[in-house]
């Protein structure tokens, strides 16, 4: 091991042998590698500092990618690799001068254990013969240090018998001799043979001196290197409290000639950082105003919806959740449990648990995410709703420990995600409720039925599609249960009455335009495009985000509500209350994009829509190996106008187009509609008879 690790190093050996011929003192010496070693890879330092400088220059468009795709790991990693990719940075590269210290100081750390080697030039016989002969176990890595010492304490006596002992002539060894005693070690009243932690005394003053220099070079670095001034304090300190421990065990328990190396390459290492910011200032190619920008909205990103833990607030969350907890697991024999991510989403149950309250017994168990859910209201009135607040990681685990017959939700992947089915009882049906009318192969994830026994199906679309996903992809056969759209019948109930009290001879028709939330959606694509086009041109414009998209991108929210606070609040809102439909139902007409709201509004007020050709919302890639046209595509051109995204300038004639048909779009809407869902008017009747016959089954096994 020791040969292969000698002609490892022996390129290093030179180097060093070379500054011990010119300098003879062994501290000047190793003073001379360490600043030839910097010379020889000023090319690849000169390299690092402009991959630096990319990585800080392209940290903005980090950022802001990070900001406006809060929380969507495969959006933000999709775009830095194609960042990347452009500005031909690589993020490898900045390991080099961690890879190329840590070599150096190997390096160096066996040079200095092997002098006798490297600087004398003996062969390992040569050196094993030394040892043999002086009582040194060789097989210690400090053997050839205690032969220097020994030869120095003159136990090695150059003479006849000496040297036929070793087998060499007087000359060799009386040479070999010499050049050992005058070995220079001493520096600045120090044996750089010593190891420090032997001897401690003055030698105390290297381990101080290699970790103070570590200590300097951090901070020299946090405030001046131009990447890893950018760090987190995390990083930062953590890189400080490892290089400082680092120095303090080089030098306590190796050579005192280590610790001159590091101290020196820590402080060469500063010069050379600041030569470098002189030649290649990293102010020419940084735009730092815009770095701090990026940052602050980030950080507005990241903590967007989030509760301070110093918030009053967060206490009685955190309280009320424990207990709530408990109480959950506590109650045995749970039948249903239905399950909400959020205040806004009682309305996909509402007609199902009174039919439910109506027509049995039953407790109903509603486990919600929202501290804020009016569900804890109207539970007030109706002791057999028992409601639980749990924050949405708590719910993985009180998913994963359910027990209860069924398990009622309108979230989707279902063990694909987050939410898992339960460990314990395996039994459990979970069933899907679905939150619009669309198709279910493509605006979903692939997968994202697969784990659910029992799917409520609006319409014969759906079950078709079910059908041909069980078949295709070899699932066990699932309850397709015909079910409908309680949402559609109430949408409809209040389209009809929103009708007849609808002003059609008002100044201001309501436009709202209403997005889905995915890429290229209306509020990220065109907003600004069809807010000119359509404001003071005697409309009143409602802009209606997606619910997910307030939940994943609030902060692109609040830009967006910011740059149009100022605009005059009759011909421009916005809605962000999801408890309520009231834009839905009393718009004139509706813009949108691939979102579900489009086809709801024509079903409910029998009046056109304007889609919006943004990128095709497609969760599910191979959504085509189900061969069914999604309804998403097909209704487009029955329910209204399309329109390409460079067709903004049109949209303002359009809407009168639209509106100038209302009548013949009425009865082509009307007859969509009434083949399109199950159960008008009675879909949450179906879906509790389900319910009740489905536990009713159950009690008897």
């Amino acid at each position: 091991m020791d040969q292969f690790l000698y002609y490892l190093y022996i390129g290093f050996g030179y180097l060093m042998k070379g500054c011990f011929h010119i300098a003879t003192n062994y501290g000047v010496a190793i003073i001379l590698f360490t600043l030839a070693t910097k010379i020889v890879m000023m090319p690849i330092s000169i390299w690092i500092q402009k991959n630096s400088i990319t990585m800080v220059r392209i940290q903005p468009q980090i950022n802001m990618l990070k900001a406006n795709n809060n929380g969507n790991l495969d959006a933000i990693a999709d775009g830095q690799q194609k960042l990347f990719k452009d500005e031909h940075y690589h993020p490898m590269i900045t390991l080099i001068p961690l890879i190329l210290q840590i070599v150096l100081l190997l390096a160096v750390i066996y040079i200095i254990y092997h002098p006798l080697g490297y600087l004398f030039g003996m062969s390992f016989d040569e050196v094993d013969a030394l040892g043999n002969y002086l009582n040194i176990n060789m097989g210690d890595s400090s053997g050839q240090l205690m032969i220097v010492a020994a030869v120095k304490e003159g136990k090695l006596v150059a003479n006849e018998a000496t040297a036929s002992a070793l087998n060499m002539s007087l000359a060799d060894l009386t040479n070999t001799v010499d050049k050992l005693k005058g070995f220079q070690t001493d520096f600045l009243g120090i044996n750089l043979l010593t190891i420090p932690g032997n001897v401690w005394g003055w030698y105390t003053f290297m381990p101080v001196a290699a970790a103070l220099s570590s200590w300097i070079m951090c901070v020299t670095q946090n405030i001046s290197n131009v990447l890893q001034k950018e760090q987190g304090k995390v990083n930062k300190y953590g890189i400080m409290i490892l290089s400082v421990g680092l120095s303090l065990y080089l030098g306590i328990g190796v050579p005192a000639g280590i610790a001159i190396y590091w101290i020196a390459s820590n402080l060469l290492s500063i010069a050379i950082m600041y030569i470098l910011n002189f030649f290649i200032n990293p102010k020419k190619y940084v735009d730092y105003e815009a770095l701090e920008a990026s940052r602050v909205a980030l950080d507005k990103a990241k903590n967007y919806g989030k509760i301070d833990k110093n918030d009053p607030l967060y206490k009685v969350c955190k309280a009320k959740e424990k207990e709530d907890i408990k109480r959950f697991k506590h109650v045995a024999n749970k039948h249903i449990v239905f399950y909400s991510e959020r205040n806004g989403f009682y309305k996909y149950f509402k007609d199902i648990i009174e039919n439910l309250l109506k027509k049995s017994n039953l407790t109903i168990h509603y486990v919600t995410n929202d501290y804020n859910d009016k569900i804890f209201e109207i539970a007030k009135d109706e002791p057999r709703i028992r409601t639980y607040y749990v924050s949405l990681k708590k719910t993985v685990m009180l998913f994963m420990m359910m027990e209860a017959d069924m398990v009622v939700m309108t979230t989707p992947d279902l063990d694909k995600m987050y939410l898992k089915r339960s460990y314990i009882k395996k039994d459990i049906e979970y069933v899907y409720v679905p939150h619009d009318m669309m198709s279910v192969h493509m605006s979903f994830n692939e997968g994202a039925f697969d784990a659910f026994d029992t799917i409520l199906c609006s319409g014969q679309h759906v079950v078709d599609e079910m059908k041909e996903i069980v078949n295709v992809y070899k699932l066990p056969e699932k309850n397709l249960v015909e079910f409908g759209y309680p949402l559609a019948d109430l949408l409809e109930e209040q389209g009809d009455k929103a009708n007849l009290e609808r002003d059609k001879n008002k100044e201001l028709k309501d436009v709202l335009i209403a997005p889905s939330w995915q890429e290229d959606n209306l509020m990220d694509s065109v907003l600004d495009d069809l807010i000119s086009n359509l404001y003071g041109k005697n409309y009143h414009i409602i802009v209606r985000p997606h619910p997910e998209y307030v939940k994943r991108y609030g902060f692109q929210l609040e830009q967006i509500l910011n740059k149009y606070k100022d605009y005059d609040k009759t011909m421009l809102s916005f809605e962000t209350d999801f408890t309520v439909n009231r834009s839905i139902y009393s718009s004139d007409i509706i813009i949108t994009d691939w979102s579900g709201v489009g086809p709801e509004f024509a079903f409910a007020t029998k009046r056109p829509v304007i889609f919006v050709n943004t990128k095709i919302k497609c969760n599910n890639q191979n959504y085509q190996k189900i061969s069914l046209e999604p309804v998403e595509i097909s209704l487009r051109n029955q329910l209204g106008v399309s329109l390409n995204k460079d067709e903004m300038s049109k949209v303002d004639e359009t809407i009168k187009e639209l509106l100038s048909k209302e009548d013949e779009y009425k009865e082509k809407i009307t007859n969509i509609y009434n083949d399109f869902i199950f159960n008008h008017g009675k879909a949450g009747e179906a879906g509790a008879r389900y319910i009740l016959k489905s536990l009713a089954s159950k009690k008897q096994k």
